[in-house]
């Protein structure tokens, strides 16, 4: 059995992500931040071998207990999902720094801490995996407007899963960041493109074909290799 950690695992795209690796028979460790996040884990507990832990992926000892959890456990792959907008003033007419500041600590450090901190346990598969949600919106390449804290931190991760790639290549770790679609959740709206289930199918299915190959470049959920 294969095992799979999700972080922000209680609402969303890693809800989703948590439900399609049980259905695939996967053990999965998913983490929460709140009571609801618990609650909706506890959901789907019977669906398989689940585990539920609280982690605050900004909080270094929160996520030095997480790897001292699973120091003896093998993860085949670890997913970081937990993510957040970057506060609702972000644009040229006003800009909330201090959330800005926290978008970076949540979706461009918090993917570095948790991966090293997981590294004995990914060193451990056969076949480790670490994938990263990241956006388009971080794309260097694309266009658009506003969105500054969310944009920078999403191409700042993009960056350090590159060079991370490259650092964890003799160790035989995949290291991808990918875009998961515009997805219908509560940060992306009722008016997104695809729902939570065809992503998650999507994801899943990338992870499952992911090598040494695509390690290192940015890809979508529905395999396709996207522009940094």
């Amino acid at each position: 059995m294969q095992t799979v950690v999700v972080t922000g695992a209680g609402r969303g795209i890693g809800l989703g992500l948590a439900r399609r690796f049980l259905r695939a028979g996967w053990r999965v460790f998913g983490t929460h931040r709140d009571d609801a996040g618990m609650e909706a884990l506890a959901g789907i507990a019977s669906q398989g071998e689940l585990h539920a832990f609280p982690l605050e992926v900004t909080d270094a000892d929160s996520v030095a207990a997480l790897g001292a959890r699973l120091a003896n456990e093998t993860v085949d792959v670890l997913v970081h999902n937990a993510g957040v907008i970057g506060g609702r003033r972000q644009d040229v007419g006003g800009m909330d720094y201090a959330a800005w500041l926290h978008a970076f600590d949540v979706n461009t450090l918090a993917p570095f801490r948790v991966t090293t901190a997981l590294l004995p346990s990914l060193r451990r598969s056969p076949r480790p995996r670490v994938v990263t949600l990241s956006s388009q919106m971080g794309a260097l390449a694309g266009a658009g407007g506003g969105y500054y804290a969310y944009r920078s931190s999403k191409a700042a991760v993009n960056k350090v899963m590159q060079v991370l790639a490259g650092d964890l290549r003799r160790d035989g770790i995949v290291v991808c960041p990918v875009h998961p679609g515009w997805v219908r959740t509560d940060m992306g709206g009722a008016g997104a493109e695809i729902s939570v289930e065809e992503s998650a199918d999507g994801l899943f299915a990338l992870i499952e074909s992911l090598t040494p190959a695509h390690s290192g470049r940015f890809w979508t959920w529905e395999g396709k290799e996207h522009p940094w």
